[in-house]
């Protein structure tokens, strides 16, 4: 390892990586000039430094490149396509492999620029849109992403964020947070008739915001941190090949998780006057596992009998976890940003595999990375369909909106191989309650929040996870009230029908579900 390496302590410390060493053959060649020494004591030098790195450090291309500090030019608008993926696999707790891959995918495009710039940072705004790009407008179904995101703009109640950056270009604080904060307050306080209920997620989100406010930005615009992970605050000088090894930590739940990260220059391109560098990042196995911990016996509480079913071996394999990123990104060589990133991170856990994938470019430069297959594949899930209302009601279908800033266990499910003609009996569901809440998406909609008993939840999560990728009805008195497509196995036991501003159909369907022993009836859509 190069000399002065030290433990980084943060994720986005590239330029801390790099800079032991950069700076020490900094320091090294004026000493050299300042002594004064004469050719042959200087070759003598050389050569004696070549031997050291020879025996102590891996061998790499003598060629270096100087990837300059970070300098956008201030008051200059970038423009930025985002894809992302997430593709989650809990196979193991329906045993049938494959069955139950479900994936969810968005493109975005998102503009930033630079307000102004100094010795201690910088004064950024993004301005945020959930609009797929032209080419994709008719096909808004294959990129669910999109509207969850939507609705994550509406709750929170913003357009662009301004943020203020250290000098690489990672968020470290951000403007406006107090009328986000009373937006989100307002939004918790109209969900339910009781504005201070302990499992509200808007109210959740409102606590998480007020914990720290840059959960906003890690919910609305987390490219920003991963842009800025590959621009450094001074000129880096790096060699072909050479691998720069560091260690941090992150927290998880009070659990300190040491993370080894891995940096490698890996070419060059002197006509394009770029860059690309790869990051490799391992979390330790046994202090990731102890922090997820609490996650995987609530996910195995709500598989009892398939507990039961599991060899000691997959038993043992489903309380293990572990996480791990690879990403690389294209530097420019005039001003230091990045130009493009590629990120994976994937994480196993609970005997559930989630991958997710992000690709970034910059608006007006052709694609160099690799683009994962999952980002262009052409979209393969059915659309959703309205619920079926009153002719004067506002027909919408909200799933479950809150769920939308939780893009790391988000997942829409495309269909499944093989099970797309299977028989799948109708099911009677007996429901504990139904209330009309407020929606989070919007004080002024409402929506008809259905519980399951424990009976008809682990009857209805069964359901869904054979019906994964097929249009199903839900049925109240004998009527459809609702026609979705299952994405994703429902495990929670709730259903949420939508019908905007009009109430009065929500509560007609309140009333029926009131009376003892209601049940609802399940089944899949006549083909």
């Amino acid at each position: 390892m190069p000399k002065g390496l030290v433990d980084c302590g943060r994720r986005h410390t590239y330029s801390e990586l790099r800079k032991p060493f950069g700076a020490d053959r900094n320091v090294l060649q004026k000493r050299r000039l300042s002594i004064g020494m004469g050719a042959a004591k200087l070759k003598r030098m050389v050569l004696w430094l070549f031997a050291c790195c020879a025996l102590s450090m891996p061998a790499w291309s003598a060629e270096s490149i100087t990837i300059p500090a970070y300098a956008p030019a201030v008051g200059v608008e970038q423009g930025y396509k985002i894809q992302k993926a997430t593709e989650t696999d809990m196979s193991l707790w329906f045993d049938k492999p494959g069955a139950s891959s479900v994936t969810m995918r968005g493109v975005f495009n998102q503009r930033m620029r630079i307000l102004s710039r100094d010795a201690n940072g910088l004064r950024v705004v993004w301005s945020l849109h959930a609009d797929l790009p032209g080419d994709l407008a008719g096909a808004a179904d294959g990129y669910q992403m999109n509207a969850l995101y939507q609705n994550s703009l509406a709750a929170y109640g913003v357009e662009e964020l301004e943020l203020e950056t250290d000098l690489n270009g990672y968020p470290r604080a951000l403007s406006g947070a107090d009328q986000i904060k009373a937006n989100l307050r307002k939004m918790a306080a109209t969900t339910s008739g009781d504005a201070g209920a302990s499992d509200s997620t808007v109210s959740s989100i409102v606590r998480n915001v007020e914990a720290n406010p840059l959960f906003v930005v890690n919910v609305l615009v987390p490219e920003a941190g991963l842009i800025a992970m590959g621009q450094a605050y001074q000129d880096q000088i790096m060699d072909m090949g050479q691998e720069l090894v560091a260690t941090r930590e992150e927290d998880y739940g009070g659990v300190r998780v040491p993370i080894t990260s891995t940096w490698k220059l890996e070419s060059s391109d002197p006509s394009a006057h770029t860059a690309v560098l790869s990051l490799v990042e391992k979390y330790d196995s046994t202090t990731f596992s102890l922090s997820q911990q609490a996650a995987i016996a609530k996910l195995m509480d709500a598989f009892p009998e398939r507990v039961k079913s599991l060899t000691v071996e997959q038993l043992t394999s489903a309380k293990q976890a572990s996480k791990n990123r690879n990403a690389k990104f294209v530097m420019s060589l005039k001003d230091g940003s990045t130009l493009e990133a590629s990120e994976i991170v994937t994480v196993v856990s609970g005997g559930t595999t989630l991958r997710t994938y992000t690709h970034i470019q910059r608006a007006d430069l052709p694609t160099t990375l690799a683009i994962p297959s999952v980002l262009t594949t052409p979209a393969m899930a059915p659309p959703q369909v309205a619920p079926v209302l009153p002719s004067d009601a506002d027909q919408k279908v909200v799933g479950d909106p809150s769920k939308a800033t939780a893009a790391d266990t988000q997942a829409a499910a495309s269909p499944a191989d093989g099970n797309t003609a299977a028989v799948i009996e109708p099911i009677e569901l007996e429901v504990k309650s139904a209330k009309i809440e407020r929606s989070p998406v919007s004080s002024y909609a409402s929506q008809l929040s259905i519980e399951l008993t424990a009976d008809g939840a682990a009857k209805f999560r069964d359901f869904t996870q054979a019906a994964i990728g097929r249009q199903t009805q839900v049925l109240i008195d004998g009527k459809v009230v609702i026609e979705p497509w299952i994405r994703e196995p429902i495990m929670g036991g709730r259903i949420t029908i939508s019908d905007g501003a009009n109430v009065s159909a929500l509560q007609d369907m309140a009333k029926q579900l009131a009376v003892p022993n209601a049940k609802i009836r399940v089944q899949l859509s006549p083909q």
